[in-house]
């Protein structure tokens, strides 16, 4: 295997998508397979105050997110937590999640997934 060059990037300059059936929230992908990272994706999310990402699922996908600034609500599976700045979350493969920001500030949080070569979600609500 070749040498990979490494990458540094300012996430002011990646574009923010809006997350599919999400309301005020959006998306960057920060490192990830065009970049060269070989084995995991890191994405950054923005919530906007009143924003939310509707309870989902991924049959295949781990998430480790690490929440940067704002409260929230999250749902893992049958749990609800309020998180916040310093707060790390691990959600495993299949398991039911939503989010809802509750405070007055945008919620930002980092979220690193495995690059693989499919990520289906499945929706459990609108």
């Amino acid at each position: 295997m070749g040498f990979v060059k490494g990458t540094v990037k300012n996430s002011a300059a990646v574009e923010a998508r809006p997350v599919e059936r999400g309301e005020k929230a959006f998306i960057q992908v920060l490192i990830g397979p065009e970049d060269g990272a070989p084995h995991f994706i890191t994405r950054k999310f923005t919530i906007l105050p009143g924003g939310r990402i509707p309870k989902h699922k991924h049959p295949t996908i781990e998430h480790e997110q690490y929440v940067l600034s704002g409260r929230m609500k999250i749902w893992i599976g049958d749990e609800e937590k309020e998180v916040g700045p310093g707060q790390a979350v691990f959600i495993p493969a299949d398991t039911p999640h939503a989010y809802l920001n509750v405070g007055n500030e945008p919620v930002e949080f980092l979220c690193v997934i495995p690059k693989t070569s499919g990520y289906a979600t499945e929706w459990l609500e609108d």
